[in-house]
């Protein structure tokens, strides 16, 4: 069973990039992974994804492209008001401007940059540089 499936899969993506695939597959599929997919996608950290459905839940077929150096969920998934986010960048990501953190507002899933630029606070997800 298990138990956070958006881990899951980003643990099985950068597991498959670290060995030099080019491509994984992850189970189950989701609205979650598919929005922090898309934004990878936009990111250029992978190049597409399929959600192909199997009637077990789905399963998404991802193209890496080798440019995810690590990637993993934020635990406990903490609260951001709109003016903290330098904090949790300084915290989660390795140099100013590089790599993205992934949150979810009232407004859906988004990086940091564009809940900055929107004015909204939300919870953090993930990361990916």
């Amino acid at each position: 069973m298990n138990n956070d499936p958006l881990a899951n899969a980003l643990s099985k993506m950068l597991n498959a990039e670290k060995i030099g695939k080019r491509e994984c597959e992850l189970t189950p599929s989701s609205k979650v992974i598919t929005r922090i997919l898309d934004i990878m996608q936009a990111n250029n950290y992978i190049e597409k994804y399929e959600v192909v459905n199997n009637g077990k839940g789905g399963i998404i077929k991802v193209s890496l492209n080798g440019r995810i150096n690590n990637c993993s969920v934020i635990k406990p998934r903490l609260s951001v008001k709109k003016d903290n986010y330098e904090k949790y960048e300084k915290r989660h990501l390795p140099a100013k401007d590089f790599g993205v953190i992934i949150v979810t507002t009232p407004k859906g899933i988004m990086t940091q940059n564009e809940a900055k630029e929107k004015n909204l606070g939300g919870s953090l997800l993930a990361y990916v540089y």
